[in-house]
């Protein structure tokens, strides 16, 4: 599914403090899309996704023809089943026909044999479906994709841990110390917020430790001197937005998963009362600072798709 062109390095080495996908040239000006909490599945399934709505943005994503498309996580709606992953295959034939870069990140639903359990001790089957979907990951739970010479992807996968005494963080700081001084941006797709309005009741949908870690690294990083921070991340079907020690913490779960109702925080930046928030972020880079929206889905019972942008901010390189 991962487009690869001339433009494009493979590197292996998990550990290594290169980037596994390199993008040499951008477009002008370059742009990226953000979302995730798809649950491609049988479109018999109508509740815990949206077949309509999930076609609807997968179109308008292709027709945005970005540089890259950062999946969230959330892809399948089983990660156990291969027939969820063809549904995918099937349903995004319009991003291979534009050729887009797709760099997913791992979510929990990834990790689901079915609806009743979790792969746990049966993780193996789950992982390998993944590779199988994706093969130029193979060997990788995490990795970096370098989008021409000012921008760094990480990918990560908070289906694992994110302390700082293992091996995921620990390759998050070597990716970081590693920056070339040409990097303004990094971007950090991951499936579970670091940063999430508190849900009551719901502690996993309201924000975990193992994510906070990650939120306490980069309030440390002395890289934020050099580079803007943007975490994108999913799980919550939804959207927010909030700012924190100059890092930029989006939750963008709209892309078709049975949408969840919440009361904001003060803290969260977006406001708008509007729901369901079917949608998907686009970030187009001008000089030295990304102007993004939240492109939503105006009316999901209509017939045909009616799109509406509910949110716009920039972020600024340092």
């Amino acid at each position: 599914m991962l487009r690869f062109t001339a433009a494009l390095i493979v590197f292996s080495g998990l550990c290594s403090a290169q980037p596994l996908i390199r993008v040499a040239n951008l477009s002008s000006p370059p742009v990226i899309i953000a979302y995730g909490d798809i649950r491609f599945t049988d479109t018999g399934e109508d509740v815990a996704t949206n077949p309509k709505v999930r076609r609807w943005l997968v179109d308008k994503i292709a027709s945005e023809k970005p540089d890259a498309v950062l999946l969230s996580g959330d892809i399948p709606f089983h990660g156990g089943n291969l027939d969820d992953y063809a549904v995918f295959r099937a349903e995004t034939k319009s991003w291979v026909a534009a050729h887009l870069l797709i760099l997913p990140a791992l979510g929990n639903h990834e990790m689901y044999l079915n609806a009743q359990r979790e792969c746990e001790e049966n993780e193996t089957v789950c992982i390998d479906n993944w590779w199988k979907t994706f093969p130029e990951l193979n060997g990788h739970r995490w990795y970096s994709a370098e989008l021409g010479d000012g921008i760094l992807v990480l990918n990560l996968d908070s289906t694992s841990p994110l302390d700082p005494e293992d091996a995921q963080l620990r390759w998050v700081d070597e990716q970081l110390k590693a920056l070339q001084p040409s990097v303004k941006f990094v971007f950090i797709n991951m499936h579970h917020p670091p940063m999430a309005d508190p849900i009551e009741g719901d502690p996993d949908h309201s924000g975990r430790p193992n994510e906070a870690m990650l939120a306490t690294y980069l309030r440390r990083s002395p890289q934020r001197k050099q580079v803007r921070f943007i975490v994108t991340s999913g799980h919550v079907h939804n959207y927010e937005r909030f700012s924190r020690d100059d890092v930029t913490y989006l939750v963008s779960g709209g892309g078709g998963a049975q949408p969840r109702k919440f009361d904001r925080s003060p803290n969260d930046q977006y406001q708008d009362p509007a729901f369901p928030n079917y949608h998907y972020l686009k970030f187009v880079l001008q000089g030295n600072k990304f102007t993004a929206e939240m492109i939503r889905v105006a009316d999901p019972k209509s017939k045909s798709p009616k799109w509406e942008v509910k949110d716009r901010f920039e972020i600024v390189a340092p």
